[in-house]
């Protein structure tokens, strides 16, 4: 099980009663650590503990941050050999059991080598958070087949990939001019080797009452991982964008 920074949890796969639970502790370097709990006098037996954070303090409630978008690992369990690529999400969940959550909020899709379907030039025939991924050879142009895809998920914490570690937070556009432009690719130019190659989350915030993105009421053009975020003006039924910062969660063994 994943977890977002700075939490710890006592395995509530195995313990439904704390499914929700988890404890945050801080210390001075990354360790792990194993002790006893005997819970409602039924649950007395070893668990792990994974420290994520730096500093020290004593134990307290840590809660997963459902509003930021996190990415779980990519999956490739089908070629295009065959009728196509079947990235299918029953299938996937059947062969990666506890790695993908119950109501994934968005799919993302690559062909191996990177490329988006569009740049790709393949006709897909199913992208959705409810069936997965599918891609059919007969679809295609010129008897061509499909590229071969890998998939991934958005879901909230835990059900993320690697342990994540966090960017400094960015701000470098205003909501002036077409909007607030807070784009990947510039943030790299300007702060060269501060961001990772693949990020797995991105969190935004307003910069003046650090209100979470997606609870300020703006349409965004874009907001993932992979692109940063985008708040056009034209798409904002009172004409303006609020002023963002963002920040980026990258494999912390990057």
């Amino acid at each position: 099980m994943q977890l977002p920074p700075g939490c710890t949890t006592l395995n509530p796969r195995a313990i439904s009663s704390l499914r929700h639970l988890s404890y945050q502790v801080r210390v001075f370097s990354v360790a792990t650590l194993t002790f006893k709990v005997n819970l409602n006098r039924s649950i007395n037996q070893d668990h792990t503990l994974f420290l994520f954070y730096l500093g020290f303090s004593l134990f307290k409630p840590c809660y997963y941050p459902t509003h930021i978008q996190c990415w779980t690992d990519w999956f490739d369990r089908d070629d295009p050999t065959g009728s196509g690529d079947w990235e299918l999400l029953s299938l996937l969940r059947a062969q990666n059991p506890g790695k993908i959550c119950p109501n994934p909020v968005d799919i993302e899709a690559r062909t191996l080598s990177g490329l988006t379907p569009a740049a790709a030039g393949d006709v897909i025939y199913k992208s959705d958070t409810s069936t997965g991924f599918i891609c059919k050879n007969q679809d295609q142009k010129d008897k061509k087949m499909c590229s071969d895809y890998r998939v991934r998920f958005s879901c909230h914490p835990p059900f993320c990939g690697l342990g994540v570690c966090w960017t400094k937070w960015y701000d470098r556009d205003d909501p002036s001019g077409s909007g607030d432009w807070e784009l990947l690719t510039h943030l790299r130019k300007e702060n060269p080797g501060q961001i990772c190659d693949n990020p797995l989350y991105i969190e935004a915030t307003t910069t003046d009452t650090l209100t979470p993105a997606l609870s300020t009421g703006d349409v965004f053009h874009t907001l993932n991982p992979t692109e940063g975020l985008v708040c056009r003006m034209i798409d904002q039924k009172s004409g303006k964008c609020r002023d963002y910062r963002v920040r980026f969660g990258c494999p912390c063994c990057d």
